[in-house]
């Protein structure tokens, strides 16, 4: 037992390491890119309502890059049970991984016993990266906002 709980620790814990890295790395790559959108807009005169627009595009892509993202990662940790054994079907993997990295936990399916540490730890992950997502999510909302904010309302510009 003792050999499993190592092996649960230091997969998990790199993992999440990874995961940790991977989600910096595409923020920054998603941050490029939106600033980029924000910039394009920005050399643009446009009105209230192509404002609007280009603020639910940027929203939009954040969303869409976000999701990409856990995507990914989920799918990382779902090989990974696979490749240990864990799980001995990758759909069931994908299944189980998302619903451990979300917290959500009710999908049903287990990992063998000697590896449920690390369904734990995918939480913990989880709830690492949903949170960095969030403070992201909220700062490109700021930025919105603000943009939203400068932008008069009346049909004349």
């Amino acid at each position: 037992m003792n050999v499993a709980w190592g092996a649960n620790w230091a997969w998990g814990l790199s993992l999440i390491a990874l995961t940790l890295g991977m989600h910096a790395v595409g923020l920054v790559m998603t941050g490029v890119l939106l600033a980029g959108i924000e910039k394009r807009l920005g050399s643009r005169h446009l009105r209230h309502a192509g404002e609007l627009a280009g603020g639910a595009l940027i929203i939009g892509m954040a969303g869409l890059m976000l999701a990409v993202l856990h995507g990914i990662e989920a799918a990382l940790w779902g090989a990974v049970y696979l490749l240990l054994g864990a799980v001995d079907v990758f759909s069931a993997a994908i299944l189980y991984s998302v619903d451990s990295i979300s917290t959500r936990g009710a999908s049903g399916l287990d990992l063998e016993p000697h590896w449920k540490m690390m369904g734990a730890l995918e939480a913990v992950d989880g709830m690492l990266l949903f949170g960095i997502s969030t403070a992201f999510l909220f700062t490109v909302l700021e930025r919105v906002w603000h943009r939203l904010e400068r932008v008069p309302r009346s049909s004349h510009r």
